[in-house]
C-alpha cells in the first residue's frame, strides 16, 4: 500500500519561495494503478521523485508498505528503495555497454552478486517482455519499444511493491506506446503491485484505475 499525507514541497528563489506541491495527499492499495497528470512544471516530476524517496519532502508523511523511507538512514533508504521501488524512466537509462540481460539485473547487482534466482527472475522477465531472442544483445542493437521493454524488466527484477514510471511512452510511436501500456499494466496486476505513472498521454492516463492532476501544487482528483 503507498499512503501520501499532506507532502509538501518548496523550493528557495530570488524571491518569494516557490511552492512546488501543497498537501498533497494519495492512497492506494496493492494492485491498484494511477496516472499524475498536469502540464510541464505542475511538480509531477517532483512528486514522482518523492514517492520514489529521491527527493524528501518539506513537510507530511509517505509510506510505502507500511514503512516511512524519510525515518530512515541515507544508506538504509538506498537499501530499501532497491528492493520495493521499481523505476521506468522516458529515457531508459540502460547501460551501452551491457546486454539486455546484464542491464536487467543491475537492481541485483547493487546488492552484491546476483543468484541464480536472480538470474532465473531476469530470464522469465526478458521472456515476459517479448525479448527471449534479445538476451545477449545491446541497447544499441534494439529499437525504442524494446529498450522501454527492458527498462521495465528492470524495474520488475526485484519483485518491487511500487513501480513508479516517468512518461514511459512519451517518445514512442501510438502502436508501440498501447503495445507498452498494455505491457506495463499486465505485469503490474502480475506482480500485485501499486504502479504510479507521470504522464502527457491522455490514452495512458485513461488505461489507469485512478486519474489525478497536479494544479497550483494541488493533487485533484480527475474522472
Amino acid at each position: 500500500m503507498l499512503k501520501v499525507h499532506q507532502v509538501r514541497k518548496t523550493y528557495p528563489t530570488v524571491g518569494e519561495p516557490l511552492i512546488v506541491l501543497r498537501d498533497v495527499s494519495l492512497e492506494l492499495n496493492a494492485g491498484q494503478s494511477a496516472a499524475i497528470v498536469g502540464p510541464s512544471g505542475s511538480g509531477k516530476t517532483t512528486l514522482l521523485q518523492i514517492l520514489g524517496s529521491l527527493d524528501q519532502p518539506d513537510a507530511g508523511d509517505v509510506s510505502i508498505g507500511g514503512q516511512d523511507p524519510f525515518l530512515l538512514d541515507e544508506k538504509a533508504r538506498a537499501a530499501f528503495r532497491n528492493r520495493t521501488i521499481g523505476f521506468v524512466f522516458q529515457d531508459h537509462h540502460l547501460l551501452p555497454q551491457l546486454s539486455v540481460i546484464e542491464n536487467v539485473l543491475i537492481p541485483a547487482l547493487a546488492v552484491g552478486r546476483p543468484m541464480p534466482e536472480d538470474h532465473q527472475r531476469a530470464e522469465m522477465l526478458i521472456r515476459d517482455v517479448g525479448l527471449a531472442e534479445r538476451m545477449t544483445h545491446l541497447p544499441g542493437e534494439l529499437s525504442g519499444g524494446e529498450r522501454e521493454r527492458v527498462a521495465i524488466a528492470r524495474a520488475l527484477v526485484m519483485q518491487p511493491t511500487l513501480i513508479l514510471a516517468d512518461e514511459p511512452t512519451g517518445n514512442l510511436d501510438a502502436r508501440t506506446a498501447s503495445e507498452i501500456t498494455a505491457l506495463l499494466l499486465r505485469l503490474q496486476a502480475d506482480a500485485n503491485a501499486v504502479l504510479v505513472t507521470v504522464t502527457h498521454s491522455q490514452t495512458l492516463a485513461d488505461a489507469m484505475d485512478q486519474r489525478w492532476e497536479l494544479v497550483d501544487g494541488h493533487l485533484e482528483s480527475r474522472a
